[in-house]
Formats: C-alpha cells, structure tokens, sequence
C-alpha cells in the first residue's frame, strides 16, 4: 500500500538531504507505520477483515512501507526491484479477489500515512528545519507513489488474466470430458458442475454453432439472452464449434428456445433435453445432427427436425434415399430442376392437391397438373401412392440439406 520506484529522483540538493534525512529516521519505525496503515484501512476497506486477511494486510502494509522509506531515502539494496512490493500486492490481491479499486484506495492511504509521517518527524526531531525543503520534495514523493500505483495495477491485472486463461482452460478440458462420455464419473461430475457454476442433475439442452468458413459468428449474446429469462448457462468457443449448456430449471424447453432463436445468425443447432450434465455427450451429439440438417442460417430443435436428422446423420445413405426418391428430377437442367422440385414440396405439402399446391406457388392449377405429370415421370413416383410419397418427401428433404447435383462440394 505504499509508494516505491524510482522515477528519477532529480532533487535539489536541500530537497534531497531532506528526504534522505527524515526517510533514515523513519526507518526506525516502520512497525508503528505499518500499525498505524493496517488500521486506518480496516476501517476504510471492510474487504480484508471479510475475507479473514488482517494479518496479510498488515504484513503487506510493513513491507511496502519499508520499501517505500527505502526510496525515499535513496538506500533501497543494491540488486533489488524498488517496485517489488509493490508488484507482488497487485498479484497477491489478483488472486485473492480484492477489487482493484480497493487496493488503490488503500495505497492512497499508504502514501498520505507516508507524507504526514515524514513532516512529524521534521517537525518533532528537527524543530520544523525541513519543512520547507519538504514541501519542495513533495512533487517526487508522489511521483514515486504515482509509479508504485501503477506497478501494482499492471501486476495486479497480468495475474488477472494468467488466472482466466488458467480458468478458461480448466473449463474448456471439463467441457471435453463431459463430451467425451466422462460424465459417468462421479468424482469427474461434481467438479465439472463447480467449475461449469451448473447443477449437476435436472433438465438440460446443448446448443452447436459450427464455426462458419467466413469467419462469422452463428450465434449472437445467447448467455445474455438466457440470463435475460432466467436461464443459467454456459458457453465455449472451440476450433470447429460454439458449445452451450443450458440449464433449464424448472423452465419450460420453449422459453430458451424463444430466447435463442434472434441469437442465430447461422447454423445453430439444439438437442432434446437431455438428463443432467451426466448426458452432455448424448446432448452435443444430437445437436450437431440438428445443426447440420440447416443448409443457412437457422435455430434447428432436433426433434422438429427428425426425418432432416436421420438423413444428415447418414452420409452413406442419404444420397440413396436422395436418388431413390427423386431420380430423373436430379439429372433435369438446374432452373428445371429447382422448379419442378419446389412444385413438387408444395404438392406434399398440400397432400397431393393440385389446386391448394397452385395457391401457394401463385400459378394456375393446370400448371400444377402438368408439372405433377412431368415430376412422376422424371421420378418413376407416384404422389398419390404413400410409399413413393415418403420417398419424395425425403428426397425434397434431402435436397435441402445434402449439395445439389453440379454445386461445389
């Protein structure tokens, strides 16, 4: 909590005899300094009495006073760091969670606590004769508390970081375990749900956001967004995706889901709810099924998604289901093709009809009439036969999901 470092001390020469004078005398009581610093900032700061640290504060107090007298009186050892303290405070209270702000306050103590202390003792052993020679020192003596502060903050804010890049990596290695299937382990389990900061049991989704090739992010503030309903969650940026684990509570599955659809801005996919953190390789599995079903930006539930899921999670054999379903429709000039494919989504949709296919797609209905013909044909399919229409449908399914005939893989 004290000023240390040596900026340059560039001091006339009674300024310097001043502060090489009084800085020895006081020397001798850096205890009742130290004494004296502890309680005035125990009843600034509460923080340390709550976090049971008087006996490290007051240890601290001594030994930045001492290095702080130190430099005052130019006699700080030779090989030794004058802002040493000062950086050893700012990585002790980095690790202790003190508030920054808090350490300075204190350090300002520290160096009025300094300042008096060095006019009591002109005052009182030498009749006020360096007073004046004081008040010219004055500049250096907050400089040197101005260097030690910013010692301190710069310490203070490395182990800061070093500390959440620790954390960061402990939590990214509890995420790959619970993926991994380790989550079965009891002792692994509780210490995943700790550093996670979720329960370990109750209702819980996974979302998958494969990272995009242009470099642009699929999902947008969605901690926030669930935080904003009362969604605990957590969240992991990885090299081929974005991870969350949401844990539901007693919330409805539907209430996340509102929350996370405006945070798509491409691919993101979602898993059932899956039992607990135990199930959390079951959950990201599912989710990057549900995720690969998008051909664009969009949040995919996997179980709205069923029939896309099982065609994406069959490399092998979606493209036989495609070419099974659609045939000849494949094989048709691209602007034929999309025409008669997004005719024939319409008829499924509307159950064979001709005429409600031709209120959606805006055309006349003998139109439709005529295209149905051409599709069955191309397609050896009959829309009327429910067999073949289930074909077709997961043909249509599979052209939205799977690369067209002809496109770049």
């Amino acid at each position: 909590m004290l000023p240390i470092g040596r900026p340059g001390r560039r001091l006339r020469p009674a300024a310097d005899e001043a502060l090489r004078v009084l800085g020895s005398a006081l020397l001798d009581d850096v205890d009742g300094l130290a004494d004296r610093l502890t309680v005035l900032v125990l009843q600034r700061e509460p923080a340390y009495a709550e976090r049971d640290m008087i006996e490290e504060l007051r240890a601290a107090c001594r030994a930045n006073l001492e290095r702080g007298v130190q430099v005052i009186a130019d006699q700080v050892p030779d090989g030794v760091d004058p802002e040493d303290t000062s950086c050893d405070t700012g990585r002790r209270r980095a690790r202790s969670g003190v508030p920054l702000e808090v350490v300075l306050r204190a350090y300002r103590l520290g160096g009025r606590v300094l300042w008096e202390a060095l006019l009591e003792v002109s005052r009182r052993r030498f009749a006020g004769g360096y007073d004046e020679a004081l008040l010219d020192a004055a500049s250096y003596v907050w400089r040197v508390n101005d260097s030690s502060s910013s010692a301190l903050v710069q310490a203070y804010r490395q182990e800061e970081l070093r500390a959440h890049s620790h954390d960061l990596g402990r939590r990214h290695a509890v995420l790959d375990g619970l993926i991994e299937g380790r989550g079965g382990d009891p002792a692994f389990l509780r210490d995943a749900a700790t550093v996670l900061g979720l329960p370990e049991t109750g209702p819980v989704l996974c979302v998958v956001a494969p990272v995009d090739p242009s470099g642009e992010e699929a999902l947008r503030g969605p901690q926030e967004a669930l935080a904003a309903v009362g969604v605990a969650s957590a969240w992991f940026l990885r090299p081929r995706d974005e991870v969350g684990v949401a844990a539901l509570g007693h919330r409805a599955p539907r209430i996340a889901l509102d929350a996370l659809r405006p945070c798509a801005a491409g691919r993101v996919g979602v898993s059932p709810v899956v039992d607990g953190l135990a199930a959390l390789d079951t959950g990201y599995r599912l989710a990057h099924t549900a995720a690969r079903t998008l051909g664009g930006p969009g949040l995919a539930v996997l179980d709205e998604r069923l029939p896309e899921a099982l065609l994406a999670d069959s490399p092998e054999l979606a493209p036989r289901v495609l070419r099974a379903g659609l045939g000849g429709l494949l094989d048709l000039p691209p602007a034929d093709r999309d025409t008669l494919l997004q005719t024939l989504e319409q008829l499924l949709a509307a159950g064979g009809s001709p005429t409600h296919a031709a209120s959606a797609l805006f055309c006349h209905r003998n139109t439709v009439i005529y295209r149905m013909r051409r599709i069955e044909a191309a397609t050896g399919r009959c829309i009327g036969d429910p067999r073949d229409r289930l074909l077709l449908t997961l043909g249509v399914l599979g052209t939205k999901i799977l690369p067209k005939p002809g496109s770049a893989p």
